[in-house]
């Protein structure tokens, strides 16, 4: 197949409120690269809270999701209300705070955290499809907690693996480049920045985890 549609479902700008940069635009310069295009999403819902990325403080300010997302994505974004499974051949989540504070409350409730109906949505809407899902750094507990037994890894993180355990899913353990695959459940993850890593790491496994989920689909 050629010229594969991935969603990317973004969830704020900024590590620590939002989106994770790096990965975000990795990961859309490794669709492209992959001769692949994407569409980014996001929910239109108020953040969680807003962080000053300066002083790691929580600020007093009120931002949308859609909005700020629609930074990393230059304008060119969908409310995730809009998503259809049927026009896309894949959905990846780049990580950052945002994918456990906005898309789903694990930063505050870990194992006992909801997710975003729309989110869920489009996850429930791909697997039906029996498409591949992607998930980066800490953005696999979304699917721990949506998709029973899922086989995930969010690099080695005792507390956050246990999680993924208590939720009903299995963690394996991994190190920069490598990539775990679920195949009955069609899941490509990748831990990221969830280690300690150089802009070239997450660059390698952005590449690495859109390679093997786009070779999924061809």
């Amino acid at each position: 197949m050629a010229d594969e549609k991935v969603a990317v479902v973004l969830s704020g700008s900024g590590v620590y409120d939002g989106s994770e940069i790096h990965e975000a635009v990795l990961t859309l310069l490794a669709i492209d690269r992959q001769g692949a295009t994407y569409q980014c999403f996001a929910p239109d819902i108020k953040q969680h809270h807003v962080i000053n990325h300066l002083t790691g403080e929580e600020a007093d300010e009120v931002r949308n999701v859609l909005v700020e997302s629609a930074r990393i994505a230059r304008g060119k974004i969908r409310p995730l209300s809009q998503f259809d499974a049927d026009a896309f051949d894949a959905l990846i989540f780049p990580g950052g705070f945002g994918a456990a504070k906005n898309l789903s409350t694990f930063a505050f409730a870990g194992s006992d955290c909801s997710v975003n109906e729309e989110v869920t949505a489009a996850v429930t809407a791909m697997r039906d499809r029996g498409k591949p899902i992607g998930a980066l750094c800490i953005s696999p507990v979304i699917l721990a907690k949506i998709i029973p037994g899922a086989t995930l890894t969010i690099g080695q993180d005792a507390g956050t693996s246990k999680a993924i355990v208590a939720m009903g899913g299995r963690h394996e353990r991994t190190d920069h480049g490598d990539v775990v695959v679920d195949e009955e459940r069609n899941l490509v993850t990748s831990p990221c920045y969830m280690l300690e890593a150089t802009i070239s790491q997450i660059a390698d496994d952005a590449a690495n985890t859109v390679a093997t989920l786009l070779g999924r689909v061809r």
